[in-house]
């Protein structure tokens, strides 16, 4: 431990494309996090259920399992830059795409945008994770991963912040009358049909203008020298690397781990605005509650990357994966404002796991292998496409035994970080 804290977490000579590849864990946050309030606007504004609306993260997280792989397999034959420019471009894509999604009004083509542009998504997680890996001493690796993983929450807030002000609060199928009763419902064909239009041009434009940002930072990266990798030679083939992937236990517990994490954060942050609305609260307004969220977990974020100077990672990611089993206890066992509170505060517990898993799983990989394994890794975020689906349908069913459908559906992240309280005790005690 004294050896680590001498050694610098980015060295001065790779601090510019540390600054630059960092800036991008801001730009997919953004998408995350503004993505996942669609869900209550789609399935208001589209006049679908819960449960078809959260396909709206199934084209999401299921353009990262589409296209992990064949990002890796590509940064392997070429490099890291190239890799994050081509997912830049297939960003700015998919975003784009969304011009067209709202004049034709149809929300299949707003779920084909949505794939597209996390095929970029993807490309750009299999790459930048792994290169922020690479970029120093293997000591510090999960602690320079944190640290870049702390400017995702960054992206995240802003996200949240312009679906709150620009998008939620602007649609006009969420007007409600003094009863608290949609009147969107109520109007006739024609009426609907002027509000549609409106609506989906509003959830429209932030997505174009991120479209230009993001060609914006394809060009600034396409002129700025990157660190070349580390190992160009003696390149194994991708089936040997699959092959020890395969019998690395840690690495495949990892993958699992990953996976049931990132489906209890998109459940947690996806369905606060349904857990509020249960209390009566406004969607727009419940979007507040996810933006206290997102700044918990920044907070957190950087509070556990300074713990780890002091506390094994393993352990820190038992001790948070308990503290979320906690309160998403009282998410579930306790009706009203509190139980929303206790939601809100889950996010404390969150913020360390994606880095921290992610750097555990690739720890003693070869740089080839690491390549690899960070599809595995990135491909588990389609535990974000299946799971709030699931949550969906329990949601729908409105009550279930002496719960609340809402309340009740939140047993899914609490199995879920059961997994990961589990995964930290393994990585301490049996992978050591």
């Amino acid at each position: 431990m004294t050896n680590t804290t001498k050694v610098p977490v980015v060295s001065k000579e790779v601090l510019i494309p540390f600054i630059l590849i960092t800036s991008l864990f801001a730009l997919w946050g953004f998408a995350n996090d503004i993505t996942n309030p669609m869900v209550a606007a789609f399935g208001t504004v589209m006049e679908i259920s819960t449960a078809k609306a959260a396909l709206v993260q199934l084209a999401f997280y299921g353009g990262y399992a589409t296209m992990a792989i064949p990002a890796a397999l590509f940064v392997r034959k070429h490099s890291y830059k190239k890799g994050i420019m081509l997912g830049l471009a297939l960003y700015a894509t998919g975003a784009l795409l969304f011009y067209p999604a709202a004049k034709f009004e149809v929300f299949g083509f707003f779920l084909g945008s949505l794939y597209i542009l996390t095929f970029g998504l993807a490309f750009l997680e299999t790459t930048a994770n792994p290169f922020i890996l690479s970029m120093g001493d293997e000591r510090t690796a999960t602690q320079r991963l944190n640290l870049a993983q702390a400017f995702n929450p960054i992206g995240s807030l802003l996200g949240m912040f312009v679906a709150s002000k620009f998008i939620l609060i602007a649609l006009d199928s969420d007007i409600r009358n003094e009863m608290g009763e949609l009147v969107f419902t109520s109007l006739d064909e024609a009426q609907k049909a002027v509000i549609r239009t409106h609506d989906l041009g509003i959830i429209r434009n932030p997505y174009v203008i991120l479209g230009f940002v993001v060609i914006a930072m394809l060009v600034v990266i396409g002129l700025t020298k990157m660190p070349k990798r580390l190992k160009n030679e003696n390149k194994t083939s991708a089936s040997a690397s699959f092959k020890r992937l395969f019998k690395n236990g840690k690495y495949k517990e990892g993958v699992l781990a990953q996976l049931f994490y990132v489906a209890a954060q998109i459940m947690c942050w996806t369905f606060i605005i349904q857990y509020a609305g249960n209390l009566g609260i406004p969607k727009a307004e419940a979007q507040n509650y996810n933006i206290v969220a997102m700044s918990i977990f920044l907070v957190s974020r950087f509070i556990s990357t300074f713990l780890m100077k002091y506390v094994n990672s393993r352990k820190l990611l038992m001790i948070f994966a308990f503290g979320a089993m906690a309160t998403i206890s009282g998410v579930i066992l306790i009706d009203g404002i509190i139980g929303l509170y206790l939601l809100v505060a889950t996010s404390a517990f969150m913020s360390l796991m994606f880095p921290t898993i992610y750097g555990i799983a690739l720890n003693g990989l070869s740089e080839e292998d690491s390549a690899l394994g960070a599809a595995g890794l990135v491909m588990a975020i389609v535990g974000g496409a299946l799971m709030p689906i699931l949550q969906g349908l329990m949601i729908d069913m409105e009550s279930i035994g002496p719960f609340s459908g809402v309340n009740f559906s939140f047993i899914l992240p609490f199995i879920c970080f059961c997994f990961i309280a589990f995964y930290g005790y393994r990585t301490l005690k049996v992978y050591k």
